[in-house]
């Protein structure tokens, strides 16, 4: 039996790989522990932005409602079991180190990458531990993601920007049909909000499969209002909902969580108005918009469209001058990022963040400066972190953002070193 640290240490090696985009290793992966994504209910999300908060709405309302509810995503924030939850619970290390051992054992001739694997692991740990439903979180575009092997009950896809272009396409279009490759014949996809280019190719596609399509905008919506977010579909209307996810732009990713609630009422999955109203108030997303303290944000966004709801975020709450930990990987639109941002930063410390492939950070203070803006250049995200924190002016905010992996080194430095908790802080 392998150890857990050895478990990790083959999972990791697997990066050698890279990226491979096809779904040949996973199929041969699963088909040698018998299929095991064919003995529950899938829930397959896709999309740019958002995804992780769809899911977690999903994961929440489902458990809360009294299913066993599996949950994968990526990427992990501080240990890699979080990427495979059961009702919240990461997979624990003896289950883990099993479930490494026995698929590399049956497939030792398979090249499969990291994250192929890691899904088919996943995929084999829910079944064995009973759940009911999955939902299950596309890694990167979707016709050739590993996770593309399901059958759906439902598929989602979220809103598709401008990300990955390397992979999946150099233009909007194109970037949506590879996240829409997730849409199977005849069954249903919920859409969310979309540009007109993506949405265009989107419900071709659908069309094209017979899959009934249900579009953010005409078949459900929501709107906002002083008593909370009000999301209408054909069949149900939730009125002042509490998410405790903050953000315009989470109202919008409850509301695309709920059209998939409806449509899956009506085959059998129930969850009341209150076990909803419950469920979405009680929703943890860490890294996404999450406060430590009443100054501290720490935010994931990494793309223009991550950036822009940021950007709104601090908008609509009256924040003028931010310090901005900042750093990237090698692959992201660093410009289009600044852009949005740059009206409330003070002074940036631009640092990059423990991945083998960042976009280097004088290049980053380079592109800051060419705003206008003073940027410094740091070691490494705690050293930067403390450096904006000592600087940071009374009425200021520090944020962190341009990466996930930025934020976690982050948030783990907040929480061991200065005893912070996550909060919901007033500014």
């Amino acid at each position: 039996m392998m150890t857990p640290d050895a478990a990790l240490e083959f999972l990791y090696g697997l990066q050698m790989f890279g990226i491979k985009l096809g779904l040949e290793n996973i199929r041969a992966l699963l088909d040698s522990v018998g299929q095991p994504q064919n003995s529950y209910g899938i829930v397959h999300v896709a999309g740019t932005n958002g995804k992780g908060s769809v899911c977690a709405f999903l994961g929440r309302i489902y458990q809360q409602a009294g299913y066993r509810v599996g949950v994968y995503t990526s990427p992990h924030l501080h240990r890699f079991n979080e990427r495979i939850r059961i009702n919240g619970q990461p997979i624990a290390d003896h289950d883990l180190a099993a479930l490494v051992d026995e698929l590399r054992q049956n497939n030792s001739q398979v090249p499969a990458t990291f994250f192929e694997f890691t899904t088919a692991l996943a995929l084999l740990y829910f079944a064995r531990q009973n759940v009911d439903l999955v939902i299950l979180e596309v890694g990167m575009g979707g016709r050739l993601d590993a996770t593309n092997v399901v059958t759906p009950l439902v598929s989602v896809i979220t809103p598709v920007s401008d990300d990955h272009g390397d992979y999946l396409g150099g233009s909007l279009g194109e970037i949506a049909a590879e996240k829409g490759g997730i849409i199977k014949p005849g069954i249903p996809v919920v859409i969310g909000p979309q540009q007109e280019a993506a949405l265009a190719v989107l419900t071709a596609q659908a069309k094209a499969l017979t899959a009934p399509c249900l579009c953010f905008g005409r078949d459900f919506s929501v709107d906002e209002n002083v008593s909370g977010c009000r999301v209408t579909t054909a069949t149900h209307c939730w009125q002042a909902l509490q998410p405790s996810l903050p953000g315009r732009h989470q109202c919008d990713n409850l509301a695309v969580a709920l059209m998939v609630v409806t449509h899956l009422a009506a085959h059998g999955w129930q969850a009341t108005q209150q076990v909803v109203r419950d469920a979405v108030a009680d929703t943890r997303w860490p890294g996404r918009l999450e406060w430590f303290g009443e100054r501290i944000l720490l935010d994931g966004a990494h793309n223009a469209s991550g950036a822009k709801a940021l950007a709104d975020y601090l908008r609509g709450r009256t924040v003028q001058r931010i310090h901005w930990v900042v750093g990237f990987k090698a692959d992201k639109d660093v410009e289009a990022v600044v852009a949005s941002l740059m009206p409330f930063v003070v002074q940036a410390y631009c640092v990059e963040p423990p991945i083998e492939q960042a976009y280097p950070i004088d290049r980053v203070a380079t592109h800051l400066r060419q705003h206008g803006c003073k940027a410094s250049v740091w070691d490494s995200p705690t050293v930067a972190l403390e450096a904006a924190l000592r600087r940071c002016g009374e009425h200021d905010l520090v944020v962190v953002a341009g990466s996930l992996f930025l934020v976690a080194a982050c948030r783990d430095w907040l929480i061991s070193t200065c005893n912070l908790e996550e909060m919901d802080g007033e500014l």
